[in-house]
């Protein structure tokens, strides 16, 4: 069974594209994480006083 483009679904993926089956979903991908409409969820850690240099 051969992948599909994760980003349009229809086609297989090329090889010098891979994962995606042409440059327009390839930058269509890499526009997503320019703009921000892909994020990695993250927890703000808890600064103590003692690292902010305030005793």
């Amino acid at each position: 069974m051969m992948a599909k483009c994760p980003i349009c679904h229809r086609n297989e993926t090329v090889e010098q594209y891979k994962p995606f089956c042409s440059r327009r979903c390839a930058d269509v991908d890499l526009q997503r994480w320019f703009s921000g409409s892909y994020a990695i969820p993250a927890e703000e850690a808890e600064i103590d006083e003692k690292d902010r240099g305030i005793e």
